[in-house]
């Protein structure tokens, strides 16, 4: 065959064509292998759940110590995703200056698992509490190692998770037995303790509702009923023009401004870390709000008239209801007033809303947890406003007697609050005079009235008589308001020993160890009312006595309020008296058994005897 040149031609341009396609394909198939590979990628990570959060995401775990022999490990656990009871471990590296004791952890939840059967788990927020047993009193740093596993509800686990945090404790108490002692409180809980896990990690509704329950419970208490007299004299102050409906508005502005407060000053001083009860019970500041008190029933009383400027009282006139705009102002500032003076009870809800916010920083729901026990404090005095519009009088001279009377009561807050800081003779004296201010203004009263002149002159009489029953009373040694004609009976003497340094009570904690005696402590202040309840009615009681005999009693006297004080407070986490803290005999507090609040002897008595070691759990105490 004869090859010609156009034939050579078009051949070779037909072997570099396919020369050229070849090398095209060649070099395309690596770019097509790698997209290939990146869409798989792609295509794993939507079937996998690219939304998936990390395990450091999903579980955040912090540690702190919250006491000497005591190490809190919070769990935050985000939603749709739970921890697993069993994985959770703790331990330290062998030493023998501290160890750690068996963990006090929250019932979980049930899960079934088709693998794993029936598991715990939590699907929220929650704390484990340490003990710690310690050789040595000395600050130390303790390595404490926690480990965790979880999954999330989607269908992914993550493999178990580690983290070493080194905790620093502060000085304390040596303990010779890492964890609770048999019996000491593990199934024991507390009324705080119950409430500070109800805002941590229930529902909200039900936390709300509980603490206004509490709230409620505290209205009745000598420490919130001086607010009755403060309102009704608020409302009486407005006379005629009073209907029920802004009787009832001008309390609920009143308990508006007192819920406000207690609630914006309780997170305060609670995320600062400060006791927030002690620093307004300071004797001058309490002689102050006194003072303010003694000056409003002077008012009622006709002396002089506070109303604002004239010129203030004219721009008001021209907006709307001068009396009913400048009124709703005064009286929440007055709620307010007294949410920082009047109330001064220390009970498990107060307590407990305040170390949840110092500890975790749950400043929302802490905050609420506040607001519906300031709320459910102040609904008897929602009652009371609502019904004075028709209880009182609506026109003549009675209206001036029934303010004036108001007035006296104004008087009795003053002398309640400064009996709390005098000796209890002059007390008598200081209730007298309110009683004098009454029989004055209704012995006057009688003077003017018609029918009721025999019952007015007989109240006034009784008023005075029983004025001069206190001051009488005084004089021959009586301490008792209620009953001035008795002399008081000798006083069962119970055998404090006062501690006053964090020093102080670590040497007689160590004492009572060595001595093989068990310590309660209780944090007492002469202007703590439920403090005087627990030292006259429970501490005094037979079988409080008994139960208390084995142990080592010690006091912390913290009414000065100063530096060792606030030191003892902090190192306890306390917010301020009554609190009574339980020590075993191995040196060690039983914190499940704190008491917050006063206790009547009945409950105290088992409660004490169980947590000093001396009395199996029976079931009342363990359902408390």
């Amino acid at each position: 065959m004869r090859v010609t040149a156009p034939f050579l031609t078009r051949l070779g341009r037909l072997a570099a064509t396919a020369a050229l396609v070849l090398a095209t394909l060649l070099a395309a198939q690596p770019a097509r292998a790698a997209a290939d590979a990146s869409a798989l990628v792609n295509l794993g990570k939507s079937q996998s759940g690219d939304d998936f959060l990390t395990p450091e995401q999903a579980f955040q775990v912090d540690a702190r110590a919250t006491a000497p022999d005591r190490v809190e490990v919070i769990y935050s656990v985000a939603k749709g995703y739970y921890l697993y009871r069993n994985k959770l471990k703790f331990s330290t590296a062998a030493n023998d200056r501290a160890a750690l004791g068996a963990p006090s952890l929250p019932e979980g939840e049930s899960k079934t698992d088709e693998f794993f059967g029936t598991q715990q788990v939590y699907h929220h927020d929650f704390v484990a509490q340490l003990p710690v047993s310690r050789a040595g009193a000395t600050a130390l740093t303790l390595p404490v190692k926690l480990t965790w596993q979880g999954c999330a509800e989607a269908g992914l686990c993550f493999p178990p998770q580690s983290r070493v945090f080194e905790i620093r404790l502060p000085a304390g108490t040596a303990s010779a037995a890492a964890g609770p002692a048999p019996g000491a409180g593990a199934s024991y809980e507390s009324e705080q303790d119950w409430l500070a896990n109800l805002i941590r990690h229930g529902n909200l509704l039900w936390m709300a509702g509980a603490f206004f329950l509490s709230g409620l419970g505290l209205a009745f208490t000598p420490c919130v009923l001086p607010m009755v007299p403060i309102v009704s004299g608020i409302i009486a102050g407005h006379g005629a023009n009073l209907t029920r409906l802004k009787g009832f508005l001008l309390s609920l502005a009143y308990v508006l401004g007192m819920a406000l407060t207690y609630t914006a000053a309780g997170v305060a001083f609670a995320a600062a870390g400060q006791q927030a009860q002690t620093l307004f019970q300071q004797p001058w500041i309490i002689a102050l709000f006194a003072a303010l008190f003694i000056a409003m029933a002077f008012s009622m009383f006709g002396f002089y008239t506070v109303q604002m400027p004239s010129f203030v009282q004219s721009r008001l006139a021209d907006l709307s209801n001068r009396q009913r705009a400048g009124s709703y102002a005064g009286v929440a500032a007055m709620g307010a007033l007294s949410a920082l003076i009047v109330t001064t009870c220390v009970g498990p809800a107060l307590v407990a809303a305040l170390s949840v916010i110092g500890q975790s920083g749950e400043m929302l729901r802490g905050g609420i947890a506040l607001f519906a026990m300031a709320m459910g404090m102040g609904t008897p005095l929602l009652v009371v406003g609502a019904s004075a519009g028709q209880l009182l009088p609506r026109a003549g001279a009675w209206m001036d007697t029934v303010k004036q009377v108001f007035g006296a009561l104004m008087l009795a807050v003053a002398a309640w609050m400064v009996a709390r800081i005098v000796p209890e003779r002059l007390g008598l004296v200081l209730w007298s005079l309110p009683l004098i201010a009454l029989a004055i203004v209704l012995l006057r009263a009688a003077l003017r009235s018609g029918l009721a002149r025999l019952a007015v002159r007989t109240a006034g009489v009784a008023a005075a008589a029983y004025a001069l029953a206190l001051v009488v009373g005084s004089v021959r040694g009586a301490t008792d308001p209620l009953a001035p004609w008795v002399r008081p009976a000798p006083q069962v003497e119970v055998p404090f020993i006062t501690v006053k340094s964090v020093a102080e009570l670590a040497h007689e904690v160590q004492a009572a160890q060595a001595a093989g005696r068990p310590v309660m402590l209780d944090f007492y202040a002469d202007w703590c009312v439920s403090c005087k309840e627990m030292e006259k009615y429970t501490f005094p009681d037979p079988a409080v006595r008994s139960a208390l005999s084995q142990a080592v009693l010690l006091r912390a006297d913290v009414t000065a309020n100063d530096e060792q004080d606030q030191a003892l407070l902090k190192q306890f986490g306390i917010f301020g008296p009554p609190t009574i803290a339980f020590y075993g005999a191995d040196g060690q507090e039983r914190s499940h058994f704190r008491v917050v609040g006063f206790m009547k002897a009945a409950e105290f008595a088992p409660l004490a005897a169980k947590a000093l070691g001396s009395l199996a759990e029976t079931p009342a105490v363990a359902a408390r």
